[in-house]
């Protein structure tokens, strides 16, 4: 007979408004958690600036796989309608100087690579496919898409710990604060 031991997600806790979540979120940065989110039912501007979040590489990344899309692009006709293959319309130079040719080709593998690059680069960031997260089977986190206001601190946080993180979300005005558990093993 084995027991199943659940691992901690982390701490849970209800804040009255978004107000409250704002101050709740600056007073997380500033005690130097680095593995916590705040869930609001309604874009909070400015709450990433509270939560000390730093801009996203995303658009580097998107930059760099549309350039990578206008050079295969760019060097597809090339090579194969200059070098490999010349094809001579109209007595038209078969030359680099007919690259107004290859533009279509040039646009489409940008845009194709940007969006690829956008969306897989995206996942990658979020870490998803995650198929359940542990804060779905907190009853109370139902409501933040209704009208209610969380900050979850993760236990693998390097400054969690079970009785100082309970204490601390206690001090910045959290309710119903309760300890998640994650079915994963």
């Amino acid at each position: 007979m084995s027991t199943s031991v659940k691992k901690v997600y982390g701490y849970l806790a209800e804040f009255e408004s978004a107000s409250h979540l704002w101050k709740a979120c600056e007073n997380c940065r500033d005690a130097g958690f680095k593995k916590w989110d705040a869930f609001s039912s309604f874009p909070v501007h400015g709450l990433d600036k509270a939560m000390g979040l730093k801009k996203s590489i995303l658009p580097y990344l998107v930059f760099f796989g549309g350039l990578t899309g206008f050079m295969t692009g760019t060097l597809l006709a090339y090579i194969t309608q200059v070098e490999i293959y010349p094809t001579v319309v109209q007595a038209k130079p078969a030359n680099i100087f007919t690259i107004a040719a290859f533009f279509p080709i040039m646009f489409e593998l940008t845009i194709l690579l940007s969006g690829f690059t956008t969306l897989f680069g995206l996942l990658g960031l979020m870490g998803l496919p995650r198929l359940n997260h542990p804060l779905f089977a907190s009853r109370q986190f139902k409501r933040v898409t209704d009208d209610a206001f969380f900050i979850a601190i993760e236990a693998r946080d390097p400054k969690f710990s079970p009785e100082g993180t309970k204490s601390f979300l206690e001090e910045i005005g959290g309710k119903s604060i309760e300890l998640v558990e994650d079915d994963e093993k």
